[in-house]
């Protein structure tokens, strides 16, 4: 039986939360952002605000003269993040290989579960409207005989889409699209491909690999194995995986530092929060920087013990960052943050002599994640907001 997966892709995430929260916003622009008067950035919009031209990582301030009349909210990290929490429930409902790319998406390997639930179709429908009966926010679902297949299902219909791609409508359903939609084909690759005058995915597939491997070097023949609907990687479960992490890739490349350090903060809460939830804690942390030309950068740092604490995993982000990257640092694409090197809980030696700061980073965490649980409506942030300027 081929595989079935499902990929799943929350619209607007941040700022749905922010509406289902606040339902007198549903007819208004909204804007998850900082503040426009420093330098804040969006985080997220809703899709009327992205009517007017507005998208994450773009200067609050650049966003209101764009769209004047949208409402702006602060960030609310540690309540997406239990939001998230939420709908991974649902997910394992249906099965246990769930791998998350984002607290917002994740990819789900079903093929396991027909006997007991039926087709892929039906089970997507299912998780669909289960997320929008228990959570209020709206899911685009898409369905594939691979990961790959079932992203571009996912997205090809948003806001609130659902396409399924059974495996024999695979090459009509890639033949019509632009060749951009192949995943890591950026400016550069999509500037090639115009010159050998190859714009759509159906007519790439009419090259040949040593064509395309003599103008796009190894990576041609992967676009050319995309192009055909093959994907051979597996879903792997965070039970499975040796990392948490969360990524997050702009709508346009970021040099501004200052930006890029609020984005950096952000990711370094979900995962610590993330971590927290599952009772875990990690040795080592790691920085991806994806640059504007798909260069992918990864660094990373090993704790002198494990941890869970926001603030510890915060430092060794920065230290990466700033002195383990290159500089001048071309444009950034892409940021992720993960922490690997798992120690579990009941293996951890208690530290009589732990130090007065770590005790109070613990406790503010601890509060800040019970305050989540319990009154998301009123959750506390921390004084300095990712996004915030």
């Amino acid at each position: 039986m081929p595989r079935q997966i499902i990929h799943v892709d929350m619209d607007a995430f941040y700022a749905s939360v922010e509406i289902r929260e606040r339902p007198e916003l549903a007819d208004r622009p909204v804007i998850v952002g900082g503040r426009p008067q420093g330098r804040g950035v969006v985080a997220a919009a809703n899709y009327i605000a992205r009517r007017f031209g507005v998208h994450s990582a773009m200067p609050t301030s650049t966003a209101l003269r764009l769209c004047p009349e949208a409402i702006v909210l602060p960030p609310r990290h540690e309540l997406y993040a239990g939001v998230s929490l939420q709908l991974h429930a649902i997910f394992q409902r249906y099965t246990p290989q769930i791998e998350p790319l984002a607290l917002d998406e994740a990819f789900l390997d079903v093929t396991g579960s027909i006997g007991l639930f039926g087709p892929a179709e039906k089970m997507a429908r299912e998780i669909k409207q289960a997320v929008w009966e228990e959570l209020q926010l709206v899911a685009s679902v898409g369905v594939g005989p691979n990961k790959y297949i079932a992203k571009l299902a996912s997205d090809i219909d948003k806001p609130d889409g659902f396409v399924v791609v059974v495996e024999g409508d695979v090459a009509a359903f890639l033949a019509p699209l632009p060749v951009s939609r192949l995943w890591g084909v950026g400016k550069v690759a999509v500037k090639t491909f115009d010159k050998l005058g190859i714009r759509t995915i159906a007519q790439l597939r009419g090259y040949s690999p040593q064509l395309l491997r003599q103008h796009l070097g190894s990576s041609g023949e992967q676009f050319l194995r995309l192009a055909s609907g093959i994907d051979e990687r597996p879903v792997i479960s965070e039970h499975e995986a040796k990392s948490i992490s969360n990524e997050t890739t702009f709508a346009v490349d970021i040099s501004d530092a200052r930006i890029l350090h609020q984005w950096l903060q952000a990711l370094t809460g979900q995962v610590a929060y993330r971590l927290r939830a599952q009772g875990l804690k990690g040795r080592t942390v790691q920085l991806k920087v994806r640059l504007a030309d798909f260069t992918t950068l990864t660094r990373s740092h090993t704790l002198p013990e494990p941890t869970d604490i926001t603030a510890e995993i915060g430092q060794a982000v920065q230290f990466l960052f700033n002195e383990r990257l290159p500089r001048p640092l071309p444009p950034v694409r892409l940021l992720g943050v993960g922490v690997s090197k798992f120690a579990a809980e009941e293996q951890h030696q208690a530290d009589l002599f732990v130090s007065a700061e770590r005790e109070r980073q613990q406790r503010l965490d601890a509060l800040m994640d019970r305050m989540q649980s319990r009154f998301g409506k009123r959750a506390i942030r921390r004084g300095k907001d990712p996004a915030s300027g």
